[in-house]
């Protein structure tokens, strides 16, 4: 290193889409606690063109779940897991010795105290924020707009897709919901991943669509992020597109069946919408639908659209990256036949 270089702060996060964009406002809290230092990010591969629109990254270095980093620098000053409550992950952070270390509480690690029932971007803020002595805002998780152009802008985008069945509403009625935006006159485009090409062309056949109408395995992680930035509105199950909604601030009807939204859900805005029957005792790596997803039905769906597609000055698309300053207080809003979970606009600190 010459000896003029900035110290280095390292930041594990090797997980998910959702799982990183969670992680954001704890990213920028890191930033904040040591503007000085060259803040490494280390993710996977696949991430590496998302953890780029992050402002507060400087550089990214590939990272594997769990597996020693290929660090060749010195020690770096700071090193913080981002990953989970230890000790397996806490060992790859601890591996780099640094000089500080900062890390959730477990044997042989000293830090902040892991609540299991803890929203995971309030928990990843609360870590930095106790063990740093700087404040994290909950609601800073805006991303950069890639600089690439969107396949399509105002699109309403329909993403059927989620890591696990338990996870993912049956695919005709994800179909009935395109076919209602279609017949009202939108431009519907469904999302996926290239392991999810066949179910995304299953939605739009039942739905009539056009066979462009289909995104999925046509873009990049970085190309999504652009049609979601851009989009009119977005419909997905719990997953890494309805974060993307979030981080670009797109109205969204968001799912939810095993986990609580209270756990993972968008932050206290009136854009997004969640609907969700469970308890938080499903099994978010289940191999069949979660029965609380099960209970949602496409009428549910479409009066959530009808309510959010309004004229309002919510549905202009995302054209930078802003960031709120406020404090994540999701407050719940039932229906007469369904439980609709809608975000309000937060309360400033």
């Amino acid at each position: 290193m010459a000896m003029n270089a900035p110290p280095v702060a390292v930041v594990l996060r090797p997980l998910g889409l959702g799982d990183l964009l969670t992680g954001v406002p704890a990213i920028r809290a890191v930033r904040a606690a040591v503007p000085g230092h060259r803040l490494v990010l280390a993710t996977t591969t696949a991430l590496a063109p998302i953890a780029g629109l992050i402002d507060a990254v400087d550089e990214v270095l590939p990272a594997r779940e769990l597996e020693p980093l290929d660090w060749t620098g010195p020690p770096p000053e700071l090193a913080v897991d981002l990953h989970g409550k230890g000790p397996a992950s806490h060992v790859v952070v601890a591996g780099l010795q640094p000089r500080r270390l900062l890390t959730f509480d477990s044997p042989g690690y000293p830090g902040p105290r892991w609540c299991p029932d803890e929203h995971e971007v309030r928990r990843w803020c609360r870590l930095v924020s106790e063990g740093l002595g700087v404040p994290a805002d909950p609601d800073a998780l805006d991303l950069a707009v890639p600089a690439v152009p969107p396949a399509v802008a105002g699109a309403s985008v329909v993403h059927p897709g989620a890591a696990f069945p338990g996870r993912r509403w049956p695919p005709e009625r994800f179909a009935a919901v395109a076919r209602h935006l279609a017949d009202a006159g939108h431009d519907v485009r469904i999302t996926g991943g290239p392991a999810e090409v066949e179910l995304a062309r299953t939605v739009a056949t039942a739905a009539g669509l056009r066979d462009d109408a289909v995104l999925a395995g046509r873009t990049s992680t970085l190309e999504l992020a652009a049609v979601i930035a851009a989009a009119r509105v977005v419909v997905s199950g719990d997953t890494g597109v309805a974060h993307l909604a979030t981080a670009y601030r797109r109205p969204s009807v968001v799912l939810f069946g095993p986990v609580s939204p209270e756990l993972w859900g968008p932050p206290a805005r009136e854009q997004h919408v969640v609907l969700w029957h469970g308890d938080g005792a499903g099994d978010p790596w289940g191999t069949s639908l979660d029965p609380a997803l099960a209970r949602i039905t496409v009428d549910e769906v479409t009066e959530s659209l009808q309510g959010l597609l309004e004229p309002r000055a919510l549905s202009r698309p995302a054209t930078q990256s802003t960031t709120s300053r406020g404090t994540l207080q999701p407050r719940w809003r039932r229906a007469s036949k369904s439980t609709v979970c809608r975000s309000f606009s937060s309360t400033a600190e």
